[in-house]
């Protein structure tokens, strides 16, 4: 993803590095109570496009045996971040990683679990499938693979508001747009989805588990 994707989701920075998404005070603790019964007890969860890194350091606080490993593509998020970790002083979060989806291979070998939120639909849907082939490769069997955003399902009514936020992302880039469950599913090769959560202002999770 280039930095136009990254950004398009952020308000404005502050006077120093950190960045600041008004979804991730909205979603973080809806987000963290499913995280608390999917993610393993103790291991290194790695989050793919950590943004501005108010989920990492939120959940790295709330779930305090687990050791957060953030990352992004962009250099101003990997700042962000890095910055919200120090400020914190949490000892259970890493320094951001550049880390692209799409691009492989990545510089991490293994994790416990994998978290991507809000990546989906700003970016192309090549994006989606590096993370899919990247989780695939890093994660052992029954790690759970975590997805959050909105999606397209079908048989089910798609929300209005949702139609028009998709009609606005493709206006801004035709790459972008929200996704069909069943085509991420499709594409999870190596994965069964686990779990469906309901989220609000018309969101889900998506909890796959690794089953090769």
């Amino acid at each position: 993803m280039n930095p136009e994707e990254r950004n398009a989701q952020f308000g404005e920075a502050g006077a120093d590095a950190r960045r600041y998404a008004p979804a991730a005070a909205r979603n973080r603790e809806p987000l963290l109570e499913v995280l608390r019964g999917v993610l393993p007890g103790a291991g290194t969860v790695l989050e793919v496009a950590s943004g501005s890194g108010e989920h990492a350091v939120h959940f790295a606080a709330a779930l305090p045996d687990l050791t957060w490993q953030p990352s992004d593509p962009d250099e101003g998020a990997r700042a962000s971040i890095d910055a919200w970790a120090s400020e914190t002083g949490l000892a259970n979060i890493r320094p951001a990683l550049a880390l692209d989806a799409a691009a492989w291979p990545w510089p991490v070998e293994r994790a416990d679990a994998l978290l991507c939120v809000n990546m989906i639909h700003i970016a192309p849907w090549g994006a989606t499938l590096g993370l899919l082939r990247g989780a695939a490769a890093i994660l052992p069997r029954g790690a759970p693979l975590v997805l959050y955003g909105p999606y397209i399902r079908a048989g089910v009514a798609t929300a209005p508001g949702n139609l028009d936020f998709d009609a606005s992302l493709r206006a801004r880039n035709p790459a972008w747009g929200l996704r069909a469950l069943e085509d991420v599913a499709g594409a999870a090769q190596g994965f069964v989805l686990d779990r469906v959560a309901e989220m609000p202002a018309n969101n889900l999770t998506l909890v796959f588990r690794r089953s090769l």
